[in-house]
């Protein structure tokens, strides 16, 4: 086995980054396969196509890495590149590893050709042998380029198993091309074409599909790149739907893209990856693949589903062997603030600073908001006069959670040219109900990733980059609330 380094809730390996997650339980644990994005600095000239690698894990906190399961087929292969997929376990305990083909050297008319591999194992599912004779390409009326990330399920024990792709019809808008074909086959092997399960005509393509089951709901989990990067959910109550569109129907924001999902223990998860940004600078470009986050899944009475931070990561930083400190007396006003956090007037801004946070942190802040309150929240990494820091700011009278940062950068060298314009990091807001009344807000700090959730109801993950240090911290403006909690908890 190859050891981390540095043990973290959000995996990373040494020689890389984490693209796509392809999630498979086998006997009570959680293979997170995923493609191992290596960055090559001159991908036209590239000797070795993308593969997978996998980690392991009991409980979605602690990751084992197991280093590169299915390498690439090689430069004149169909399976130079290790495109998504899934896996699953047939009647007679024979693992079936069905992934996504790709050589840029197999070119059509509008991109490089897309096939559907398959690859099977006696049992162990860091050994496989691949099958490229049963390996196909598009059938007719979809696009070669578009005919990927192959996910099988079998909606009952008694019918055929099934085969969703991300495809395009050859004959419709290329905007609003997507459909999620469906395939059936009896032996996992031979397939034929079925009635897509669903066109939405809105899309491009919707990657990654995931499909199950859960209680009297079933759940229909894609990503898509047309109108944002984020991952999205539909519900039904019958697998051939009608797929309906709950009221917040994404996972999470702009930066935690392609999840999947995995039931373990009886709970359900969603598996993605939080997108790096170029040169490591909050202003840089977002980058495909970056680092493995998970995110736990609650269901409500109305089949929506609600996300949080793993229970085991947070028991992580609240366990007894956790430093964990109470700041709601340590925190010191600035500017003229009332001595009490979160008393502030219904017409200024107020803040109050506390002390350093470390690299990796969980804060905690239950706020009971006051009814008018514009906007409160936590300020992280702060200096020392709360002018530069990031900012998880709840609007009320938006009902929404926003990642914001100050400095959010300039245009030039007057006053002007600050990028007040830009009212905060937009690709990163929630929708979240925030009614008056008691609201917690989660912060995980892990070095360089942020995941923030609020009421276990929505989480919202990103990037931290430019400002490594400072100072814990709460604002109010133009209204204010009464703190009852506000803890920092180191592993």
């Amino acid at each position: 086995m190859i050891e981390c380094q540095k043990p973290s809730t959000h995996f990373r390996p040494e020689a890389g980054f984490v693209g796509d997650v392809i999630p498979f339980e086998h006997e009570g644990t959680a293979w997170l396969y995923f493609l191992l994005d290596e960055r090559p600095t001159a991908p036209d000239t590239r000797n070795t196509g993308m593969p997978w690698a996998a980690v392991t894990t009991a409980d979605l906190a602690h990751f084992e890495d197991r280093g590169i399961v299915l390498p690439s087929g090689g430069r004149d292969a169909a399976d130079f590149d290790c495109y998504t997929g899934s896996v699953v376990t047939d009647d007679a305990g024979v693992l079936h590893l069905f992934y996504t083909g790709h050589n840029p050297g197999v070119r059509t008319d509008h991109g490089d050709a897309q096939v559907v591999c398959h690859a099977t194992s006696a049992g162990d599912p860091g050994q496989w042998v691949k099958h490229p004779e049963w390996s196909f390409g598009a059938l007719r009326g979809y696009a070669d380029e578009d005919w990927r990330d192959p996910f099988v399920f079998r909606p009952t024990a008694e019918g055929p198993w099934q085969m969703l792709l991300a495809a395009r019809r050859t004959d419709a808008p290329h905007r609003r091309s997507g459909t999620m074909v469906r395939l059936t086959s009896h032996d996992l092997i031979t397939w034929g074409e079925a009635e897509p399960l669903w066109s939405p005509h809105r899309f491009i393509t919707q990657e990654c599909p995931d499909v199950f089951r859960w209680g009297d709901w079933w759940y229909l989990v894609y990503s898509e790149f047309s109108d944002s990067f984020q991952t999205r959910y539909r519900i039904a109550r019958d697998p051939e739907g009608p797929w309906v569109a709950p009221e917040h129907d994404t996972v999470d924001g702009r930066a935690f893209y392609a999840a999947k999902t995995i039931e373990l223990a009886g709970e359900r998860f969603f598996v993605g990856w939080i997108a790096t940004r170029e040169g490591n600078r909050d202003n840089g470009a977002w980058q495909w693949a970056g680092t493995m986050s998970v995110l736990q899944a609650r269901q409500n009475e109305d089949g929506s589903l609600a996300f949080s931070l793993p229970r085991s990561v947070v028991a992580l930083y609240e366990s007894d062997a956790t430093e964990t400190a109470d700041l709601r007396d340590v925190l010191k006003p600035l500017d003229g603030a009332d001595v009490r956090p979160g008393a502030a007037s219904a017409t200024r801004h107020s803040a109050w600073l506390g002390p350093e946070l470390p690299a990796e942190v969980l804060v905690t802040a239950e706020l009971d908001i006051h009814e008018g309150t514009h906007a409160c929240g936590l300020l992280l990494r702060a200096a020392d006069d709360g002018e530069r820091a990031y900012i998880l700011r709840l609007e009320p009278l938006r009902n929404r959670l926003v990642f914001d940062r100050w400095p959010r950068g300039r245009t030039g060298d007057e006053q002007w040219h600050s990028r007040g314009d830009v009212p905060h990091a937009i690709e990163l807001e929630r929708p979240v109900t925030l009614s008056p009344g008691r609201h917690t807000l989660r912060a995980q700090l892990d070095h360089d990733v942020l995941v923030a959730t609020v009421d276990d109801e929505i989480a919202l993950s990103t990037r931290i980059y430019d400002l490594e240090a400072g100072r814990i911290g709460l604002f109010a403006t133009d209204g204010g609330f009464d703190l009852t909690r506000l803890d920092v908890a180191t592993r």
